[in-house]
Formats: structure tokens, sequence, C-alpha cells
């Protein structure tokens, strides 16, 4: 490859000359090309939100409206979460990783603490009521995130109605969340060892009511999108990717059960008691983007009908604990929501402060030293709603982590983005990504 200046905007190769837009006058680069038969133009798209959740560039190279290659710039969100983590006791490290993925943030909650539990070899101890409502809150989450999916794919298309109405049902759910633990969003809910604190009174009403305002709802988007002309021809066909490429690269999640695929951990690798739900893997054979989409659309379904057993279950286990009884790892689960967001309730504290010293003591140094874990290293995983988010945690004995890294689905999912767009058309890379639905949180970390 040979060129006048390092900074030229276009580039003499054997294939032809390529035009790099960087900025510029428009109107005088079009005269220039065209003026050969053999030219492609490289085109930054981003960095932007192009349905991504986050900040995405892709360096497109573009061959008329035809592209020709697609590179995936990353980055732009790093936050050094992972690392972090080392830095902070055991306990501390989930008000770090349910910021990744931000919209699955229980997700991430739970595949750290069962990696904790795992290294503690407590995962028998935790509490049934501790996991039913750790089952009952992944499926919240899941519920909420696909709801942005498809209401962002759906606008990026062209579509803002189901916006609205995705959106409007998110914030049902997150109403939920904010009942339960004090926040909607990055709540440090689940805990090594349970959760932060058992569920308040009138929680399962009001999650049954949710249930069935949802299941109402959910059929608005699906009459406007299932079947629509319009949609059908953005989506159908599109973003094409096979059993052997989602194999080859790693990919997991609603991307790998569209080729027909039924794999879900939930059901393949169970986990928090998933094997005593009853819950159908939704899948289809169509391997492109109406195929991710109409997946999502019934894994709702799926969703509320775990939802409504978990609400069963707890119902007969209230009152039941929701932390280990091991009082050197517990942290207090006796919490309450007050104006000011999670914390102690004033009963709890007068108890701790009044019957003994020692207590006192020792309350204090597990929140602020933190408990020690036995040095060595596991991996735990569970099926977020873009796939398997998996935890490879190390311990050296110590109260804080000796490493910390994710296997997160959307860093493995993005890398689809070539092989599903390359040959396309430049208006049907949205739809790909949008298929995908990558958090650029979880990809940057």
């Amino acid at each position: 490859m040979t060129t006048r200046d390092s900074y030229a905007s276009e580039t003499d190769t054997t294939e032809g000359r390529v035009y790099s837009v960087t900025g510029g006058d428009w109107d005088s680069l079009v005269t220039e090309i065209g003026q050969s038969k053999e030219e492609r133009v490289v085109v930054n798209m981003g960095p932007q939100h192009p349905s991504t959740h986050g900040v995405l560039r892709l360096v497109l190279e573009l061959e008329g409206e035809t592209i020709t290659e697609v590179r995936a710039g990353i980055g732009y969100l790093h936050t050094g979460i992972e690392k972090n983590t080392e830095y902070r006791t055991w306990t501390q490290g989930v008000t770090f990783v349910t910021r990744m993925d931000y919209l699955a943030p229980i997700f991430n909650e739970t595949a750290y603490c069962l990696g904790v539990e795992k290294l503690l070899g407590i995962t028998n101890d935790i509490p049934e009521r501790a996991s039913e409502i750790r089952v009952l809150m992944m499926e919240l989450n899941r519920i909420s995130s696909h709801m942005v999916a498809l209401g962002t794919g759906a606008l990026e298309l062209g579509a803002l109605s189901p916006m609205i109405f995705a959106f409007r049902e998110r914030e049902k759910v997150l109403d939920v969340f904010e009942l339960v633990s004090g926040l909607r969003m990055n709540m440090a809910y689940v805990r090594p060892g349970g959760v932060a604190q058992d569920l308040p009174k009138g929680a399962i009403p009001k999650i049954r009511e949710t249930v069935k305002e949802l299941r109402h709802n959910f059929k608005d988007n699906e009459k406007l999108l299932v079947g629509n002309t319009i949609w059908m021809k953005r989506t159908q066909g599109i973003g094409y990717l096979d059993l052997a490429g989602c194999t080859t690269l790693g990919i997991t999640g609603p991307v790998l059960r569209s080729t027909g695929m039924p794999w879900d951990l939930r059901k393949t690798e169970p986990y928090c008691g998933y094997e005593n739900y009853e819950f159908d893997i939704v899948t289809t054979d169509t391997c492109d983007v109406y195929g991710r989409f109409l997946i999502r659309m019934q894994e709702l379904e799926q969703s509320l009908r775990i939802i409504e057993q978990a609400c069963d279950k707890l119902e007969k286990s209230e009152g039941q604990p929701v932390m280990v009884a091991d009082k050197k790892i517990a942290w207090p689960s006796q919490l309450s929501v007050g104006s000011d967001g999670l914390g102690n309730s004033l009963d709890h504290i007068r108890e701790i402060m009044s019957t003994s010293m020692e207590s006192l003591i020792h309350h204090f140094k597990l929140v602020t030293e933190g408990f020690r874990v036995p040095a060595g290293q596991v991996y735990s995983a569970v099926e977020s709603p873009r796939g398997e988010t998996g935890v490879h945690l190390v311990s050296d004995g110590g109260t804080r982590p000796y490493r910390v890294h994710f296997r997160e689905p959307s860093f493995n999912n993005l890398q689809a983005t070539s092989a599903m767009s390359e040959g396309g058309m430049l208006a049907d890379i949205i739809g790909a990504v949008a298929s995908i639905d990558p958090v650029m949180g979880g990809v940057d970390r």
C-alpha cells in the first residue's frame, strides 16, 4: 500500500483507490469519488449509540451501499471495574460488578456471589428463600432488559410506538425493583450468602398485579410488529448467522438460540434452584434478526411463568431467613428502605448496640474489614438476557479478591457484527447490531 501522505483522505491499493471519509467538504469529496472503477469508501459510524446501550464505533468499508468490511471499535466506556474489585472487600465488589451490564445488574451480582459462595463452600447453605428471591429478581430483570432491546431496536429501524410501549412496561418492573431494594438500577441487592433484605410487606401482591398487567400489555408490541410488512422486510434474512458461526465465535443467548440450539444455562447447568421451575427454552431456526426478535418476545412470557412460580414459593417460605446463618460471613439483612435509600433498620441498630459489645465489634469488623475467603479459584455462570455471564474469581486467602474477570456475553457476541453484516446493505447493519443487543458497559468493563 502506498500513499502520498500519512494523513491523506485517499489511498491507492492493489484493489483500487480507498477513500477514508473523516470530515471536510462532502461536495468536493463526492466529485472525486467515482472517477475510478475500483474504489471503496471507509466511513466511521460512531462513536455513538446505534442500538447498543453505550458508545460503539463501527469502521465500515463500503462499495456503494454494500458493506465489504466491518471493524468494531470499543473501549469508550472503560471503567476498570474488574481491577477496582481487587481493592475492595468481597461484599463491596457487588457494588462494582452490578454496574457492568447496567441493563442486567441482578445477573452480574448473582454470578459474582455464586462464585464467592463456591469459594467459601457454602453453596448448599444458602437459604431457599434467598434463592427464590434471586430467581424472582433475575426474571424481572430479564423482562426489563428485553424491553430496552425490543424498544430501541424497533426505534432504530423507524418504529416509534414500540419504544413507547416497551419503556412503559419497563417502568413497572423498575417500580418493583425500587419497592424491594430501594433502587431502580445497580441495586447491589444480591450479596454473598443471600440477599440484602427480605421482601417488604405487600411485595408479592404488587408483583402479581404487575405480572397481570405485563402479560396483557406485551400484546401491544406483538400486534404492532409481528406480521408488519415493513418490519418483516427490515428483519427477515438480515444479520444471518448460523450455528457453525455461533459456535466458532462463542456466541450465546438469543443469538445462539435463533439457530435452533436450545442452550440455556437455566436448563443445562441449573443454579439458584431453576431445576424446580417449569418453563420452556424458546428457539427459532431463522438465524436472523427476526428470529432473535421473536425469541425475546416469547421469553417474556416464560419469565412471567417463572415469576408466578417464585411468588408461590415465596408465600410458603415467608418468615424464613434470606442470609446464611454463619455470622462470620453474613452481612446484616435486617435492612429497611427509608427516604434516603437502603440502610440498617433502627430496630436492628438498637439491638446490636444494646445486646453486647462483642456483637457490635464483630459487626464493625465484618463491614470494614470483610470476611476471609479460602485460597482457590472458581468459575460460575448465569444465563443473562444476552447469554452466558460468567465470572472467574481467584482468592489468595485474604479479605479481598486477588483477581476478578468476567466472561461478558456482549463482548463475545459483538464479534458477530462482521459475520452478520459483511456483504449486506449499509441500512441493515443497525438491525444486525440491535439483534445482538450489546451493552457497552459490559463490553468495556
